[in-house]
């Protein structure tokens, strides 16, 4: 590999990873402020939307000037198309937490509705999910991407624990509806950013072993 590719290679690293922390800090502020009913942090995510789709065009616009200067081969190649999936799971998850801020934003006017679903647990879950997706592409971590993967399950539960529990509270309490359906949105989009961080796990076993597992059992190494 030529100096300059490895620094350019370098940089689009450092990028994906400067992407993924901020999108991870806008997942925790965005369910945050659901948790919370704090319509003022739910605005600063939903403003805040502009540097992401900025960071995604950006890291793109990188992939494709060393596709074509460079012409990678082999694991500079898988680099370059992981980068540029990740990227766009990225920005989805970034607009997902807009979903849940714009969520939050309603429900702080709805400060005297209890919800009967531990929302935050969840959430703690799935940021957690996020993160250590990252962190697998980070330090190239096949095994680590491999327990996000298998932790997704655990969330399509959760989701469908939710539904459950939803779907004999709005009966019972019609007058809540609009802040039960708020709630049962913003655990969707949750469920969504799981699916995401799964995608950004399964390209990092692409990346550094050449195996698209898509689509695939749950695979379980030692």
């Amino acid at each position: 590999m030529s100096k300059h590719l490895q620094k350019d290679m370098d940089s689009l690293k450092e990028k994906i990873v400067n992407m993924g922390g901020v999108v991870e800090d806008r997942v925790y502020q965005a369910t945050l402020a659901v948790i919370r009913r704090d319509g003022k942090m739910a605005q600063a995510v939903i403003k805040g939307d502009s540097e992401v789709d900025r960071m995604e065009v950006e890291i793109e616009e990188d992939c494709l000037k060393i596709l074509a200067l460079y012409q990678p081969v082999a694991i500079d190649l898988r680099f370059i198309i992981a980068i540029l999936k990740i990227n766009n799971d990225l920005e989805r998850i970034g607009d997902l937490a807009v979903n849940i801020a714009e969520r939050g934003a309603f429900l702080a006017t709805q400060k005297g509705v209890s919800v009967p679903f531990d929302l935050e647990k969840m959430a703690v879950k799935v940021e957690s999910m996020l993160t250590r997706s990252i962190d697998a592409l980070v330090n190239m971590d096949v095994k680590a991407a491999l327990r996000v993967r298998a932790e997704d399950d655990k969330i399509d539960a959760m989701n469908r624990e939710m539904y459950a529990v939803m779907k004999e509270e709005i009966p019972k309490h019609p007058e809540h509806i609009n802040c039960l359906l708020h709630t049962i949105s913003a655990v969707r989009h949750l469920e969504r950013i799981a699916d995401h961080a799964t995608n950004i796990a399964e390209d990092v076993v692409y990346l550094v072993d050449a195996r698209i597992i898509r689509h695939k059992p749950e695979i379980f190494e030692d």
